[in-house]
């Protein structure tokens, strides 16, 4: 068996990949947008005191998400404190969760445990969610659970189908009905794949608890809906019909709130997955060669549940299927169906020994390393306000002109202001932050102190 050869060795592999990317976490600055918004989100989350409604910035509701990513950070904050280590580290734990969850699938199903790890957090999409201040890993922590226990439910083990629906609670808190939708098709795939329409809702009603685990799933995820609701009506419609039909069904859609819906070519989703899936997808055609063409007696002769190469292929496509005739897409949209790639490969490579496993696996931590490098020299500068902050003294106020990035907000803890006039200022002496264009020209008063790509960091004086 695959797992029996160089055991020790590949744990060894395994603890470089996930711990390096651990080590990595507070080494380079959150970039705007993304990770620097929604670390801006937790640090609000504790100032205010506002557990509901996430806020997107001081009085004005985030409706674009549920609140588990930003419960994750803003914990982490009250324990370590408002900084990069803080927002990331409970991301990485969810990693590591989904990690453990994906080891005793394997392990129950008796495939190669430690490879399939080293596959999983070693894919290139995973190692930068890992960590990364974003809404999906806590999403695919969600349906990895729902997937492994509805799986293990069907098998027999009904215990399971209550833990598969708390699953999908974690995703609903994590981005919404959108986990029910890539379970549905997951699961909703194989079933037809393997027994067809007429038997499944019979199969169903026996091995599933259906009425208590939807209740077990509404029990933990229905509250905080009805409250957020409650709290700042509106959110409802915005986040189910605007998040989760017009946004996907509509590139141009007018009605986001928080930034700009994006327009890719229908079928994006599957290069991106190549890309993400890396560089394991350069795997996936030979593993499904290896499965297809395997004599069907070698599944009995193992005791191998029946079906289990396609449950997880179903798995590892249903992003790509739900996503397929969207336009509005990112390519970490593809990370819910990662784990099924792990666990495809193991079960291709079960009874041999993948080529070039750690060796490639160990690439990605010295690639990742690299890129933190290069970031802190360079890009991290201009896609961060980390850097351009820490040039002036925190004794003077700081005012952005007319535009002010998350990472300002966050950098500054919530003290620098975005002004559209200088009547605003109300200190003598000041900083101010502004487009390079403007700084000679605008503020040629003013002195100028640093700055990086796109903002120039002034010293003024009102006259």
């Amino acid at each position: 068996m695959l797992q029996a050869v160089n055991r020790p060795k590949g744990l060894v592999v395994l603890l470089v990949v996930v711990l390096v990317r651990a080590l990595l976490l507070p080494w380079y600055p959150l970039m705007d947008t993304t990770e620097a918004r929604y670390g801006e989100m937790a640090r609000l989350m504790v100032e205010t005191g506002n557990w509901v409604t996430p806020l997107f910035d001081y009085g004005v509701p985030f409706w674009g998400k549920p609140p588990l990513h930003t419960w994750m950070s803003a914990s982490s904050i009250l324990a370590f404190g408002s900084n990069e280590f803080a927002v990331r580290f409970p991301h990485w734990l969810a990693a590591v969760l989904v990690l453990a969850c994906v080891g005793y699938f394997a392990k129950r199903l008796r495939l190669p445990i430690v490879p399939i790890l080293i596959i999983l957090a070693s894919t290139v999409v995973f190692t930068i969610s890992a960590g990364a201040v974003m809404t999906d890993m806590a999403l695919t922590l969600g349906l990895t659970l729902a997937m492994v226990g509805f799986y293990l439910c069907w098998q027999g083990d009904k215990p399971w189908g209550y833990a598969g629906f708390v699953g999908l609670a974690i995703g609903l808190l994590a981005k919404g009905p959108v986990a029910l939708v890539l379970f549905g098709i997951g699961s909703g795939l194989w079933l037809l794949w393997q027994y067809g329409p007429i038997k499944v809702w019979r199969q169903l009603w026996q091995r599933v608890p259906l009425l208590g685990g939807v209740g077990l799933m509404l029990a933990i995820a229905l509250p905080w809906y009805a409250i957020a609701e409650r709290a700042t009506p509106g959110f409802i419609n915005y986040f189910i019909v605007g998040e989760h039909w017009s946004r996907f069904v509509d590139s141009g859609w007018q009605g986001d709130l928080y930034g700009s819906a994006h327009d890719e070519v229908r079928g994006t989703i599957w290069w991106y997955f190549v890309i993400a899936a890396l560089p394991w997808s350069l795997f996936l055609p030979r593993a499904l060669y290896k499965i297809i063409n395997e004599p069907k007696q070698v599944e009995a002769i193992e005791e191998l549940p029946k079906g289990l190469a396609s449950y997880l292929v179903c798995w590892m496509i249903a992003p790509m299927v739900l996503f397929t005739f969207a336009g509005n897409i990112l390519p970490a949209y593809v990370l819910p169906g990662i784990p099924g790639v792990a666990l495809l490969l193991g079960f291709a490579w079960r009874n041999s020994r993948l080529p070039g496993l750690h060796s490639i696996a160990l690439s990605i931590p010295l690639l990742l390393i690299a890129t933190v490098i290069v970031l802190n020299f360079g890009p991290g500068k201009d896609k961060s306000e980390r850097w351009l902050l820490a040039q002036r003294s925190e004794s003077l106020p700081t005012y952005y002109w007319q535009h002010q990035p998350f990472s300002a907000r966050f950098y500054s803890a919530g003290q620098a202001d975005k002004i559209q006039s200088l009547a605003e200022v109300k200190s003598s002496d000041f900083y101010l932050v502004a487009n390079n264009r403007l700084v000679k020209t605008e503020f040629a008063d003013c002195e100028a102190l640093a700055n990086n790509k796109y903002r120039g960091l002034l010293k003024c004086r009102r006259n």
